[in-house]
């Protein structure tokens, strides 16, 4: 990066003790841990920084503790302290802490679970009511399943570009090089008894590392299929919608963030998700999970429109109708991609083959993964300087849920095993 007191940028024969390829979310956690830990470190990143091209640009992400797999509790729980210390090395807040309201039927088995691992407080009909300006009234798709709400004190939304920003700052701060428009094409084994890695690039330069971390995001499969010995990752880009609505005139107060209106998701269908009015005035954030597949190298900008709007529109007219105006459609639409994995776990694994323990890989992050990105960037750095990661044994985490094995004849991974 550049600026004041940032580093002299690398020359073709630097070696370094970790190079981490992509500079996204995960990667700029990465880059940080590693260089937190004294490493010397090498950031590469194939578009400007923070470009939109990618999965970790835009104005909010959401952050909550609401998953049915107690994995994810735990992961997002060491990420909120994460978060907590980078704001305080960095002298600024990315996260605005909200409450988070769940909602489905009461059939919904993930609901269930993702309730009872947070204890979270249900909301009856009539309290729903007198919330937040009676800003939800829903009317129930199907009578015979009761919908059920329940409020969580752990919400919040994530400043996603400046998340990024700020993490990459504090990398630059610990001595990490930084370069973007270089776009990797290759990693090799490195020559001699030194043995690591030789990164390559695009414009013909080769990087020395002891160790390397990738984390290229919807680019997984493309890089690491190209890589001798390397892995056909089943990970499908999607082209995702952030979509913004006008909140309709005297209700902008009671969708405020300042008024403690929740973030929140929805388990029916369409499954929706939305945080308060915050980014924008007078506008708040409705989305939908999922769109239709996609290269990140040829998208089509407006795929998934109007059908995901629509679905959306709808929603909003049945449980937020006089608070939200759908008439008109979305006013802002932000893309986005998704890098689906069949189970929606992460990979977080070593790659193996003839690069072995010096390759790590950190993707598939399935579009739930950027409020865990501080614990996903330790965990990474970890993995790459010590071999293992004494963070996830603390936290309880089993990184057998992430391995790339995982889809070794079993296409659907973890989607049937014990959460």
């Amino acid at each position: 990066m550049a600026g004041a007191g940032a580093p002299a940028a690398p020359q073709a024969a630097d070696r370094f003790d970790v190079i981490v390829v992509g500079a996204g979310i995960m990667g700029s956690c990465t880059a940080h841990a590693a260089a937190s830990r004294g490493s010397r470190v090498l950031l590469l990143e194939r578009f400007d920084l923070l470009h939109p091209l990618g999965s970790s640009h835009g104005d909010s992400r959401i952050i909550r503790d609401a998953y049915e797999q107690p994995r994810y509790v735990r992961m997002v729980c060491l990420a909120r302290r994460l978060w907590a210390a980078a704001e305080a090395e960095s002298g600024y807040r990315v996260l605005t802490p909200t409450p988070h309201l769940s909602m489905g039927p009461r059939s919904s088995a993930s609901l269930a679970a993702a309730l009872a691992n947070i204890g979270a407080e249900e909301v009856l009909a009539d309290d729903l009511g007198g919330r937040w300006g009676g800003a939800f009234a829903f009317t129930v798709p199907d009578p015979s399943d009761e919908w059920v709400t329940a409020l969580s004190d752990h919400g919040g939304v994530l400043s996603a570009t400046k998340a990024v920003a700020m993490f990459q700052s504090l990398a630059v701060a610990k001595g990490a090089a930084v370069r973007d428009n270089t776009e990797v094409v290759g990693i090799e084994k490195g020559p001699g008894p030194e043995g690591g890695v030789v990164v390559r690039t695009r414009d013909g330069q080769a990087f020395r590392g002891a160790k390397c971390v990738v984390t290229v995001g919807a680019w997984a499969a493309k890089l690491l299929g190209s890589i001798s010995g390397g892995v056909d990752l089943p990970i499908k880009p999607l082209h995702t919608l952030h979509l913004y609505w006008r909140v309709k005139p005297g209700q902008e107060q009671s969708l405020s963030a300042s008024a403690g209106f929740p973030t929140f998701s929805s388990y029916g269908d369409p499954p929706v998700y939305g945080t308060p009015s915050l980014e924008v005035p007078g506008l708040i954030k409705i989305s939908c999970d999922g769109g239709p597949p996609c290269d990140p190298d040829a998208r089509d900008w407006l795929a998934g429109d109007p059908e995901v709007t629509d679905r959306v529109a709808r929603w909003i007219q049945e449980a937020m109708p006089g608070h939200v105006d759908a008439s008109g459609g979305p006013v802002i639409r932000q893309s986005c991609m998704c890098s689906m994995t069949p189970d929606f776990d992460f990979v977080m694994d070593f790659l193996g083959g003839e690069l072995g323990r010096d390759v790590v890989v950190g993707v598939g992050f399935s579009g739930h993964g950027f409020k865990m990105g501080p614990a996903v960037g330790k965990i990474l750095a970890e993995m790459a300087i010590d071999g293992d990661s004494p963070t996830a044994a603390e936290a309880d985490l089993d990184l057998g849920f992430f391995r790339i094995g995982r889809f070794d004849g079993n296409p659907v991974g973890n989607a049937n095993k014990d959460q």
